[in-house]
């Protein structure tokens, strides 16, 4: 027996999300997105301690190295509460990311995309578009850990990919950005999954910020962010119970944001919404007719900002 022990900067609950990529890509019908490489680089044991961490009621304390966990018993846990929200925003995000290539891309046209806190994100290493220029930011642990894991897997940097360590301690996001080949002329779309929930609206706004000094008007934002009933004393059971999981993990969720709020966090840093899906419309757009139990959310929302000129 032994506990599951933290090597790196990354989050549990960002391990959580690589891992309910990888669980899904392994074991789900209908796939909401097929992230097929989230295992590989994830690597074998630390899906492993996350599976156990899930089967042991999120108890760090119980893993045990010599065990495997068993993929049915921990079935219901990670369907009502582990996939739903990374499955739909990593969705989310490959949509709008679409239609700004689209829009701002082809015949050569370079583009950039920066995912902030990105993690063990393997959208670089499925990626087919030379033009679109990867900018991944995170701690400079987890960019190591990644770049062992990579080494291990006898893959190759692509060309199109710089990696940006930031210690938000230490460091200023857009200097780093600049210092790592940032083109702040060009076309930008940025990635900021995961993070709201566990900030205040300051805190976080305080990277809209930056992002759209750096970025001109063919510019992109997504996020996601839980909504204002998510610390309400009548909120919906699951909503409460996930809330109660990330603290037991040392990561609570401070408090929800109405839409009026991030729409003013939004303008005061001339960020306009083009498109926000509510936990309706996402689950009409992802889960709708779906015959196993993922639903959405009940509190969470997407939104895609634009920079305006």
């Amino acid at each position: 027996m032994g506990e599951i022990m933290v090597n790196d900067q990354e989050s549990i609950t960002a391990k959580l999300c690589s891992f309910a990529r990888a669980f899904h890509s392994n074991y789900g019908d209908n796939k909401i997105y097929d992230d097929y490489l989230a295992f590989d680089l994830m690597g074998k044991k630390q899906y492993e301690e996350m599976g156990q961490l899930i089967e042991n009621g999120f108890d760090a304390a119980k893993f045990d190295n010599k065990k495997w966990f068993n993929q049915k018993r921990i079935h219901d846990a990670v369907y009502t509460y582990m996939l739903p929200i990374p499955l739909s925003r990593i969705s989310f995000a490959g949509k709008e990311l679409e239609a700004f290539r689209k829009k701002y891309g082809g015949s050569g046209k370079k583009i950039q995309y920066v995912i902030c806190g990105a993690g063990m994100d393997s959208f670089a290493f499925r990626n087919t578009d030379e033009n679109l220029h990867i900018f991944e930011v995170d701690h400079p642990d987890t960019q190591k850990y990644k770049l062992e894991r990579i080494k291990e897997l006898g893959w190759f940097l692509p060309e199109n990919l710089t990696l940006v360590p930031v210690d938000f301690n230490r460091d200023g996001l857009g200097e780093k950005l600049l210092e790592s080949g940032f083109d702040s002329s060009l076309p930008t779309f940025t990635a900021i999954l995961g993070v709201s929930y566990y900030l205040e609206l300051q805190v976080f706004e305080e990277t809209l910020k930056i992002i759209s000094e750096l970025t001109n008007g063919q510019s992109q934002v997504i996020f996601d962010f839980p909504d204002e009933t998510t610390m309400e004393p009548d909120a919906v059971a699951r909503v409460k119970k996930l809330s109660q999981i990330t603290a037991s993990l040392g990561e609570p969720m401070v408090r929800g944001f109405s839409l009026p709020e991030i729409e003013g966090a939004l303008k005061r840093h001339s960020l306009k919404i083009e498109r926000h899906e509510s936990p309706v419309d996402i689950q009409k757009n992802y889960f709708a007719g779906r015959r196993d139990k993922l639903k959405a959310f009940e509190n969470v929302h997407f939104i895609m900002a634009k920079k305006e000129s």
